[in-house]
């Protein structure tokens, strides 16, 4: 059964084989609200509710490119008002990108590009700026680590999301004039452009 269950994730993998292509995959699912409940969906459960928050969709992520040999990594971004982000990262001859969802495109993936995890982090921060969010830290995690069966539990992951949670963040420290910026271009145009540097 289990192996028939990992066939799905190979099909997957064969259909968007690299990071690009599962983040455009992450575009076609309808952002999971939670409107009903609260959710951590393993990645399987993903699949068939075709619904997706951002650590959700991190899950996804990485059970299909671990199907290429991509580990199971995810970066946390941890925020002032407590409404953090989930990001799958990865690593190539070209720099650290990353495959996301948000409701937020600024927060959607980034290109291969950055020279470190620091520096990834950085290409979220003023996409990151609303009413109350500011990126304060930012951890960098194995999903294979939080001893979860994240591949194919049909149960809430609430263990995942606190291994997530309780994990220790590097502090990111932000200058008053950045924030600042980001504040009032947030307040005035409601959102970040669609589209920027390296976005996927």
């Amino acid at each position: 059964m289990a192996e028939k269950k990992q066939n799905v994730f190979k099909i997957l993998s064969r259909q968007y084989p690299n990071p690009k292509k599962v983040q455009g995959f992450l575009k076609t699912l309808t952002y999971n609200k939670e409107v009903e409940c609260e959710s951590v969906q393993s990645a399987t459960t993903t699949l068939k509710t075709k619904t997706a928050h951002c650590l959700e969709a991190t899950i996804l992520t990485a059970a299909i490119l671990e199907q290429k040999g991509y580990p199971p990594l995810l970066l946390s971004l941890d925020s002032v008002d407590h409404l953090c982000h989930a990001i799958f990262v990865f690593k190539t001859k070209t720099g650290w990108g990353a495959v996301a969802k948000s409701r937020e495109p600024g927060l959607h993936g980034r290109e291969p590009r950055f020279r470190s995890i620091r520096d990834l982090v950085w290409s979220y921060f003023d996409s990151f700026v609303d009413k109350t969010g500011r990126i304060t830290g930012y951890a960098l995690l194995n999903l294979n680590d939080s001893n979860t069966d994240w591949r194919f539990s049909d149960k809430n992951l609430w263990k995942l999301e606190q291994f997530v949670v309780n994990a220790k963040h590097t502090k990111l420290k932000s200058s008053k004039a950045r924030y600042l910026k980001a504040f009032h271009q947030y307040n005035k145009t409601g959102g970040t452009p669609r589209s920027g540097k390296f976005w996927w």
